[in-house]
């Protein structure tokens, strides 16, 4: 059955299941009201009412959606709740956490500094962060009797394009059955006790990286490390620079690291489920003194969609250009053919310079084009830029994967909603 029959038959279907008992405030839309043509209405309604039916089954506390049309706003929508507890309903405006939508940004302000010349996709990581001139590699990713890692030094130096391309053997990767990525996991930079990025980064040049760098995709601490060159180069921190390279000119007033004593009230609650399958409050990671590369920053729906609506004009938002075209090109293009995120068993995805870009549209999971460019967060976020059906889309829920709490499905089917219904 076609999606957009399924979609249609989906909504009327929810339409006539109105009246129960569990009634959602629907909070209205922004100002950005759709376009006629731009988005077809029943893929509207159908995004509303499957959002809709995820809160009142209580499989998410809330959604927001953003979508773009070959640059232009047209299509905005929030369901459900801010907080459960106190009834505070979702909206186009609430802040929320993104975490490794967090990712994209840090390539973005390191691209900005290669096309200045202050940095070279080719220079050597050593030369940014001395710790890095003696990397290992582990022979085995299991230990010895010992408990330790046989290693051997690099054949090639990692270099930053390596930690663009998310290829640098740097872990701890996704497969928890795997010794070395949990002795990764047990001494990363989330881990460490204290200490600032650049200290956090600088102890994990001990640990032996898993495969010699640029040999494979690996999910892993890239872009923390990728932070840390910024910092050294730029000598600011790294939410300065992006304050200063993105946030500022593009206007993205709401989006920052969280210090303490940060006004956290405009901020969704994170859920996640029990044994029971009831949504409880998650207790999200609070980083203190310090802020990573790979994840971190709060935003708003239309801050974020600044940002995507720069990637999908070359580099360019309403005449403030942030990338050269090239430079643009250069990251959204196949630097990694595939693999990425193969642990998680995907297939059809490959890697620009910091975001995932879709190789094979027939076998990717989630829906998407040949040439797309996406990437999620852990909370349920995501954005997609879509270059061959003008679609840009910023989808935010905020529910922590657990025991009891699967993937963030959700958000894709709105994805996929939202490009049946162009």
């Amino acid at each position: 059955m076609p999606l957009k029959l399924i979609a249609l038959v989906f909504t009327l279907v929810l339409c006539a299941c109105s009246g129960a008992s569990k009634e959602l405030p629907t909070p209205p839309v922004a100002d950005n009201l759709p376009q006629p043509g731009a988005l077809s209405w029943w893929s509207r309604a159908a995004m509303h009412a499957f959002m809709r039916w995820s809160v009142w089954r209580g499989n998410k506390s809330g959604f927001i959606v953003l979508l773009a049309r070959d640059g232009v706003p047209v299509h905005s929508d929030a369901v459900g709740f801010k907080d459960i507890a106190s009834a505070t309903p979702m909206t186009v405006g609430t802040h929320v956490r993104i975490a490794s939508m967090t990712k994209p940004i840090t390539a973005t302000v390191a691209m900005t500094l290669v096309q200045e010349g202050r940095l070279g996709l080719d220079d050597r990581v050593a030369d940014y962060l001395p710790e890095y001139a003696n990397l290992t590699v582990a022979t085995g990713h299991a230990p010895d009797a010992a408990g330790n890692y046989a290693a051997l030094p690099l054949e090639q130096p990692l270099l930053v394009r390596h930690l663009l391309m998310f290829a640098s053997g740097i872990g701890p990767g996704m497969d928890k059955s795997v010794p070395l990525v949990r002795y990764w996991d047990e001494h990363g930079i989330y881990e460490q006790s204290s200490g600032s990025l650049r200290e956090r980064v600088a102890r994990l040049a001990a640990l032996p990286l898993f495969e010699e760098p640029g040999t494979r995709w690996r999910y892993g601490f890239s872009a923390d490390v990728l932070a840390a060159v910024i910092e050294v180069v730029t000598g600011q921190l790294i939410g300065d620079a992006m304050r200063e390279r993105v946030f500022a000119p593009l206007g993205m007033d709401d989006t920052r690291f969280l210090r303490p004593g940060d006004d956290q009230a405009p901020l969704a609650t994170i859920y996640t489920q029990d044994a029971d399958g009831e949504l409880i409050e998650a207790a999200p990671r609070v980083y203190r003194d310090w802020a990573p590369g790979g994840g971190g920053l709060v935003s708003t729906a239309s801050d974020y969609m600044r940002f995507a609506l720069m990637l999908a004009g070359g580099g360019e938002y309403r005449g403030t250009r942030i990338l050269e075209q090239e430079t643009l090109a250069d990251m959204v293009r196949l630097h990694v053919p595939g693999g990425v995120l193969a642990d998680a068993d995907l297939d059809g995805l490959g890697w620009g310079l910091g975001m995932a870009v879709v190789a094979d549209e027939d076998a990717t999971l989630p829906p998407d084009r040949t040439g797309d460019f996406w990437w999620s967060g852990y909370y349920g976020t995501t954005f997609l830029v879509s270059p061959a059906t003008g679609l840009t889309a910023v989808i935010l829920s905020q529910n922590e994967p657990g025991e009891f709490s699967g993937l963030p499905y959700e958000i894709y089917v709105l994805q996929g909603l939202a490009l049946a219904g162009l």
